[in-house]
């Protein structure tokens, strides 16, 4: 095992130890956590959820979101922002999913290598890497890491990454860093780390629970 390896693997499990098991909220089908997480690209997890409750309200199956008008689709969404560019953009996925598999199921997708089911997933326009992981690895129990704006910024600042990589080969990268039986904990744990501990603008250092395997603090003396 190489010395990044161990790395990362030190800090995950004193993430665990610090953070215990992170658990996602509940699972969605993957059609609904493919919409929740189109919704959630540039704003918050709250605006998200009141986005995707009130798109469920208004319209009771995805097949009535897809052939709905467009207008109203995107006033559903409003609470997301962007509205203008993700209303038209779910509707397109879920059209482009209709006419390739008939219906609006993608449980066949678990059946398949995961690297098959997402090169599947981001062939549709709006569907990027991140997006296809959340998918593949929390409704669909797949091996996948999501790189979210946390997750990138902190295994950059740490050094679990080259800093110049970009978030598109940070996905890959990271999948052959951390073992994949610590892709869901470590994601979710390593959000919370960004989130609470290693802040964009003043990450706090002393407080932080991995400072010991993290060089970033010898950058700021």
């Amino acid at each position: 095992m190489s010395e990044l390896k161990k790395r990362a693997l030190q800090i995950h499990k004193k993430l665990l130890e610090v953070f215990g098991e992170p658990i996602w909220r509940n699972p969605l089908p993957a059609i609904d956590e493919l919409v929740s997480t189109i919704l959630s690209q540039n704003t918050n997890d709250v605006n998200r959820d009141r986005a995707f409750d009130a798109l469920r309200a208004k319209f009771p199956a995805w097949e009535t979101v897809r052939d709905a008008k467009e207008k109203e689709v995107i006033a559903a969404i409003r609470p997301a922002g962007l509205a203008n560019q993700k209303g038209p953009r779910i509707q397109q996925v879920l059209r482009a999913i209709t006419e390739e598999r008939g219906s609006l199921q993608l449980d066949f997708l678990a059946d398949l290598p995961t690297n098959e089911a997402r090169a599947w997933l981001t062939k549709f326009n709006g569907v990027g890497p991140k997006t296809a992981a959340i998918v593949l690895c929390f409704s669909l129990g797949k091996p996948a890491f999501p790189v979210d704006t946390h997750v990138y910024r902190v295994t950059g600042r740490i050094g679990l990454r080259p800093e110049k990589m970009t978030v598109e080969q940070a996905h890959p990268y990271l999948e052959s860093v951390f073992p994949p039986e610590t892709y869901y904990a470590a994601h979710l744990n390593i959000i919370r780390l960004g989130r609470e501990v290693c802040n964009a603008r003043k990450p706090l250092c002393p407080k932080c629970p991995v400072n010991k395997l993290c060089g970033y603090k010898d950058k700021t003396k």
